[in-house]
């Protein structure tokens, strides 16, 4: 197994979950304003299931959607992270990085700065040559972010194949980072 991977920032810590983040994950994947841009909200079993599967990956790899908690509360805000892409996407293989917060943790730029350390993992520690996002088109407020980090939207508009063909969020938009980008964008000035 290698060794795990647990960035942490002023503010933030990421880690390997818990059995008691299960619950509170649940619950955020029930909310509707948290799952806004996903074609249904989650049950608990599928929920428990995403953190099952986030768990393996870190096992796997020692990185991946890692539990973001608050450092002085060590409040679970939901997660930030990468992991491999699935192979049914059009622009597999690649690493993707993603976020999902509960509400109450939105607009303090909690996700920007655990995707930061999450983007320094890649390319100081990893030496991934490019990292992934993706969104639905509709989703402005994570494709902000993405800007934020330094992503620059790709051509590509692609139908997610795990999202129903009937359903308005069925167009993804892809943005990406190289590691080019982000030590020019990093580097000491």
């Amino acid at each position: 197994m290698p060794e795990l991977i647990h960035p942490m920032t002023e503010r933030l810590q990421l880690r390997q979950w818990r059995e008691e983040d299960k619950p509170v994950f649940a619950e955020m994947n029930a909310d509707p304003r948290v799952m806004e841009f996903f074609p249904a909200l989650l049950t608990r079993q599928q929920s428990d299931a995403g953190v099952d599967r986030s768990i393996a990956h870190i096992e796997k790899y020692g990185w991946g959607f890692w539990a973001l908690e608050l450092r002085e509360t060590e409040e679970f805000l939901g997660f930030v992270g990468m992991k491999n892409v699935t192979e049914d996407l059009p622009f597999a293989p690649a690493v993707e990085i993603g976020w999902r917060l509960a509400f109450p943790y939105w607009g303090k730029g909690y996700a920007s700065e655990a995707a930061k350390a999450s983007l320094d993992v890649a390319f100081n520690t990893l030496n991934l040559s490019e990292v992934v996002s993706f969104t639905p088109l509709q989703n402005l407020r994570s494709q902000r972010v993405m800007e934020r980090l330094g992503m620059r939207r790709d051509s590509l508009v692609f139908e997610h194949p795990q999202v129903p063909t009937e359903s308005p969020l069925l167009k993804h938009c892809l943005y990406r980072i190289n590691a080019d980008e982000w030590f020019r964008e990093h580097s000491i000035k």
